[in-house]
């Protein structure tokens, strides 16, 4: 996909057309590309750089699995994750690998000017051409004060200020020149080798309404907004606008996955994400625990209710059990793409996680016997 201005992206996926009633899914997850959403976990007794380390692994084993893009997403002001420097990431991830699309899930455009996000992204192209997707977000991705210190100023941007932000990201992507009369007249991003496909995030309708009325290609968060996911889709497809070269609308939805040889140690492995999802709520943010310090946490009842609807969307267990999972949800979304976002406290399980998703999902001859080729489902994502 290639920006070319504030209404015009080509979009980063092949169009498969509406899904009815009328034309019953067979093998439901393998009819879709799947994909990986990384958040660079820093699990407890290790390091950032442990972390990061790992996450280059991960990436090599997904390209060699199949998968079809690496994203990683934006966060700040969290010792458990490690993607703040979100384009930094993007670039070790690209040089480690050679065929599979990486890109941001998201970068949060409030939190910069969107003539350095074009800067970054438009050397990230040069470097890795047509290789790189540039997923956006409206959200800061952070606490107020965080935010404002990556600003620079007092205040915040408001809901009505993002339309203005994409406008300018986009004309500074495609090379094109602001009004005579606007405050940017005469700025130009370079270099412009390589324009990366521009897609928005949400979890919302807000975003999903915007990416359709922009003809853009649209990601929804359904792994922490799960109540929003129909709702946001059904406005995206029914708001979307033909744009230069994306005809059809195109939905990624991210889902929350662990997968293991069976569903008690799927739930074992699992159990972290909730202790770590009830000290964020609670203000108490912390590396990512072990399976073991989220056994020995004396839950209260209200805790363990909120943390198990916090994650009552997640897919937990073993590949039959996940099978059915992603089956339900594709069902209910007609996703174009699931994109999967797993935590483990062991980088060796999230890898064996998903490479039991990509068996499920029938990637590319999945499993560690599988050879580097380019993977199966990479040819729809130009």
């Amino acid at each position: 996909m290639t920006a070319t201005g504030a209404g015009a992206a080509v979009a980063g996926g092949e169009d498969r057309g509406p899904v009815t009633s009328l034309e019953p899914r067979v093998n439901p997850t393998l009819s879709v590309p799947l994909s990986v959403l990384d958040l660079v976990p820093v699990g407890s007794g290790t390091t950032p750089a442990d972390a990061v380390r790992g996450s280059l692994d991960l990436a090599r084993h997904a390209e060699r699995l199949g998968f079809t893009r690496y994203w990683l997403a934006e966060h700040h002001g969290m010792p458990g994750i490690a993607s703040s420097a979100t384009s930094i990431l993007i670039g070790q991830v690209a040089a480690a690998t050679s065929t599979i699309r990486v890109g941001s899930g998201g970068v949060m455009l409030p939190n910069h000017a969107p003539l350095a996000v074009a800067e970054q992204f438009g050397t990230l192209g040069a470097l890795f051409p047509g290789r790189i997707d540039l997923g956006i977000g409206r959200a800061p991705g952070t606490d107020p004060a965080t935010a404002r210190a990556l600003r620079r100023t007092a205040g915040l941007l408001a809901v009505d200020d993002f339309p203005e932000q994409l406008s300018e990201l986009t004309t500074f992507l495609s090379g094109g020149e602001f009004a005579a009369d606007h405050a940017m007249r005469g700025v130009h991003a370079f270099p412009q080798a390589q324009v990366p496909p521009i897609w928005l995030l949400g979890s919302s309708g807000y975003s999903a309404q915007v990416a359709g009325m922009l003809g853009l290609p649209f990601a929804f968060a359904h792994h922490f907004s799960p109540a929003n996911t129909v709702p946001a889709l059904e406005l995206y497809r029914r708001s979307f606008r033909p744009s230069a070269g994306r005809e059809r609308p195109y939905a990624i939805v991210a889902a929350a996955v662990v997968c293991a040889e069976d569903d008690e140690r799927a739930e074992w492995l699992a159990a972290p994400v909730r202790l770590a999802m009830l000290r964020i709520r609670g203000g108490r943010p912390g590396v990512f625990p072990s399976p073991e310090e989220a056994a020995a946490h004396s839950w209260t009842p209200q805790e363990r209710a909120a943390a198990e609807n916090a994650t009552a969307s997640h897919i937990v267990g073993s590949p039959s059990t996940v099978r059915a999972g992603l089956d339900a949800l594709l069902d209910v979304t007609d996703a174009d793409e699931i994109m999967i976002t797993t935590n483990a406290h062991r980088p060796a399980d999230r890898i064996r996680s998903y490479e039991l998703v990509a068996e499920i999902g029938g990637l590319a001859q999945a499993g560690p016997a599988a050879s580097a080729a380019t993977p199966v489902g990479a040819a729809r994502s130009h």
